[in-house]
């Protein structure tokens, strides 16, 4: 990993982005299943689907939007609030590897393009740098979600019955 305090504008673009994206990974470790599906709050997030969300996040940024694959082909949601949706095939070693799996396509992909390039995004373009930026914040504030809910699970076991 970099210095980051010395790096290159793409380089530590690239550190900050993956330095979230192990936050997000980091979610599920030392979770069973049933914890990992946990509803603590009244939306969909649980700390499985926080990290299928993120799965999508890459896959709809990168994939879609960069590789400009069609939603459809990548079998992408319709919706921001289905990524959130387990089925009873996501596991916690499934969708955490779907999850590293998509960050290392998203790598090469973006890797074949430069900060200024232009990607089509609702009715503006926005160039590399910004759908860099906005992940490494999308991440952050999902991997901040990810460390309350762990947190809220870890107090419910040290507290006596």
């Amino acid at each position: 990993m970099p210095h980051l305090q010395t790096a290159g504008e793409r380089e530590a673009l690239e550190a900050r982005l993956d330095l979230q994206r192990d936050a997000i990974a980091g979610i599920l470790d030392g979770l069973d299943e049933t914890q990992a599906r946990a509803r603590l709050v009244p939306s969909l997030t649980t700390p499985l689907g926080l990290v299928k969300h993120a799965t999508f996040v890459e896959r709809i940024w990168f994939h879609s939007r960069v590789a400009d694959v069609a939603r459809a082909e990548l079998g992408l949601p319709d919706t921001v609030d289905e990524s959130f949706i387990l089925s009873d095939d996501d596991t916690v070693a499934g969708v955490r590897q779907a999850f590293v799996d998509a960050c290392a396509v998203s790598r090469t992909i973006a890797a074949e393009h430069d900060l200024d390039e232009q990607f089509h995004w609702h009715r503006d373009p926005v160039n590399l740098r910004f759908i860099y930026g906005h992940l490494i914040a999308e991440l952050a504030r999902h991997a901040g979600h990810g460390d309350i809910l762990v947190e809220q699970l870890r107090a419910r076991q040290s507290t006596p019955g």
